[in-house]
This record gives C-alpha cells, structure tokens and sequence, in this order.
C-alpha cells in the first residue's frame, strides 16, 4: 500500500510540475480574480488528473490504442479552448482598461466564480489526452509491482489527485501574491496581456 501511495505522489507530481498553458492561464486567473476562483480551477485540474489515473489503473494500456486516432482532433480541441481563452481575457483586460480600471472578475457581465473555473479547467485539463498515456506509461513501467489490488490503486489514484491538487493550489497561491502587487489599472492590463500572449504560444506549440 505504501508503494502504491509513493508511486501515487511521484505520478501527480510528475504530471502537474511542467507548467503549460493550463498552469500559466491559472496564475493569470488568479492573479485577476482572487484565490478563491484560482482555487476551484486548480482543483478541476486535480480532479481531470484523478480521472486519468483512474482510467489508467483500470485499463490504460487498452485505452492507449483505442486514443490513438483522436489524439489529432483532441489537441487542436484543447489548443483552441486555450487560445479563446486567451482572447477573451485580453479583450476582457482591454475593455475594462478603457472603461476605468481593470475588474477583479475580470468577465464583465459573467463573472469568473469559482464553479465556473473548476468547470473550464476541468474541461480543458480532460482534453489533454497525454495525460492518461503518462499514467498508462508508468503502469506498464511499473509490471507486476505497480498497483494490482483495488486497495492499492485506490491508494495510487488518491495520491495522484493529492499530488496534483496541492501544486495547482500552490500556483494559484502565487497568482494569488501576484494579483495583490498588481494594484493599479496598468499593472493588471500589462500582466494580462502578457499571459494571454503566453497562453496562445504555449497552445499554439501543442499543435506546431
């Protein structure tokens, strides 16, 4: 059980730690929002990584041939998700510039709350096939050790969103710090100019 928890935390780490788009657009969101919304997109990002380590124990190696045909499709998905994404918070950050001063929702009449940052994110992270052929990967990599039982791949898919949900928190903690030096209309505009750019680059590689 202890092998399967290790192998749970090493698999969460190892998936969240390379800060992509997804990660770069949750520390802007924060950032503009507060940890409050940061929180709940962090968490969907956690909650998509439990999901595939759930498909992975159960049959990942399966699943892996069955994703390859719509791998294609499933990365311009999410390429395009993150590039509107991207779009929305520029215009949102230039509109609300030009009418006085940059939001802390930063959505105009839709307001970014925290169910709705879980949702996206959730809904972005789960488009990333990747994902559940890194799971699958290191259960095959693993053979007989990795976890056979169902209390040892409960264990290994819980510390996998354990993993996972505690550094997306940590970044939206940093969004969090960041947003709180941005105090004046310009530092927010510039800051959210800038990711936005970043996010549409880091999307664009996805599909380069």
């Amino acid at each position: 059980m202890t092998a399967a928890v290790v192998a749970g935390l090493l698999a969460g780490y190892g998936i969240a730690i390379p800060v992509g788009a997804v990660g770069a657009y949750l520390v802007a969101l924060t950032a503009r929002t507060g940890w409050r919304t940061g929180a709940g997109a962090a968490l969907g990002v956690a909650t998509a990584d439990g999901l595939y380590a759930l498909l992975a124990v159960l049959g990942g190696s399966a699943l892996v041939p069955l994703l390859a045909p719509v791998m294609a499709p499933l990365r311009w998905a999410s390429a395009y998700g993150l590039v509107a994404l991207a779009v929305r918070a520029a215009w949102t950050a230039l509109r609300a510039y030009r009418a006085g001063g940059l939001a802390a929702g930063g959505d105009g009449e839709h307001p970014m709350t925290p169910l709705r940052a879980y949702l996206a994110f959730l809904g972005i992270t789960v488009l990333n096939p990747m994902t559940v052929i890194y799971f699958a990967a290191l259960i095959l990599a693993t053979g007989p050790e990795g976890p056979a039982t169902p209390p040892a791949r409960t264990a290994f898919v819980l510390a996998a969103l354990v993993a996972s949900a505690s550094w997306q928190l940590l970044l939206a903690t940093g969004g969090a710090l960041l947003g709180k030096g941005l105090t004046g209309p310009k530092g927010r505009l510039v800051t959210a100019l800038v990711s936005s750019a970043l996010i549409a680059g880091l999307a664009i590689h996805l599909v380069s």
